[in-house]
């Protein structure tokens, strides 16, 4: 494993993170204990050091399952949790200090920690944003020990550029991959600049850049990826990355031709860390397996710049035209 400094924190972090929100299960499937253990032991044994969570994953058991988990080790990793989504209703309202100080308390209260290494806010509503009262809030909570760090998960880059104005901002959490570029533009510059931690997530495009899927694949009917291709249940970009799965499985099909027999997952998460805006990924994983494949990307040779235009050349013909200029 490969590590990088984590922004202004200053901490080395893996390169290949991982995420949890399938930890112990698939999409919809049931949350199997032993299954998880497994995942999180093999995440340790690639030297991976961080694990992303949030209390709404699992109905908050991957937080308990990590925070039970990591009592085993003698070295911790750094844990990311993320909170704001169990509100009923996203209203900008519903970030009170009351909520807010309560939703963290039970994320330390499930994962047995008395501060937390970082919280993000989870893809709160635009207005969240231009509340300087909530980051206020955060800052709070760091100076009563209850936080190490805090940054943001976003939609839209418009909200992490806005995020980045407070000062108290570690890192933003962001959709980044072969399917969605933009962040390589405005948004990567100006995290540079402020030393901002990124955190990429969605970078198989919910499964697409895994190359595994055809039109004849389907998916089960708790799974996001049937019930909210449009949207219909929360943002249309979290599905796909907003792509239609259409064409989304064309354009995988010009990837393949460019990249021959190289494994397509792989060669996904090393394209993510080409970019040196990017602190680390963090593909999720719902077994073992899965955990050593991903970890592996770490350490593929650079793309080359043919590749890297390759990639870009596709994303102009079959993904752009809209999804560019959506999120």
């Amino acid at each position: 494993m490969r590590f990088r400094t984590f922004g202004k924190t200053g901490i080395k972090i893996s390169e290949i993170s991982l995420g949890t929100w399938q930890l112990g299960s698939k999409w919809g499937d049931p949350f199997d204990q032993e299954v998880a253990y497994n995942t999180l032991k093999a995440a340790i044994a690639t030297d991976i050091n961080v694990f992303d969570t949030a209390d709404v994953y699992q109905g908050g058991l991957s937080e308990k399952t990590i925070g039970k988990y990591i009592k085993t080790l003698k070295e911790k990793p750094f844990i990311i949790t993320k909170t704001g989504r169990r509100l009923e209703k996203q209203t900008k309202e519903g970030y009170s200090e009351e909520n807010l100080r309560k939703f963290i308390d039970d994320s330390r209260k499930n994962l047995d920690m008395d501060t937390l290494d970082m919280v993000l806010l989870h893809c709160p509503p635009t207005d969240v944003y231009y509340m300087p009262e909530v980051f206020q809030i955060l800052d709070i909570l760091k100076v009563e020990g209850k936080i190490k760090h805090y940054g943001v998960s976003v939609e839209r880059i418009e909200e992490g550029l806005k995020a980045m104005d407070y000062d108290g901002i570690d890192a933003i959490e962001i959709i980044f991959n072969m399917f969605r570029l933009r962040p390589i533009e405005e948004f990567f510059v100006k995290a540079l600049k402020n030393n901002v931690g990124i955190i990429v997530r969605v970078p198989l495009a919910s499964g697409l850049l895994t190359g595994k899927y055809t039109t004849k694949t389907t998916f089960g009917k708790d799974d996001h990826r049937t019930f909210n291709r449009n949207g219909e249940a929360f943002d249309k970009g979290e599905t796909f990355s907003g792509v239609s799965f259409e064409k989304g499985l064309k354009a995988v099909e010009a990837l393949k031709k460019e990249f021959k027999t190289q494994d397509l997952t792989q060669i996904a998460l090393r394209w993510v860390l080409m970019f040196d805006a990017v602190s680390t990924v963090i593909p999720g994983a719902s077994k073992p397996e899965y955990v050593y494949q991903n970890a592996n990307a770490a350490l593929l040779p650079p793309l080359t710049k043919v590749q890297m235009q390759a990639v870009r050349d596709i994303y102009d013909m079959y993904i752009k035209d809209p999804v560019h200029y959506l999120w």
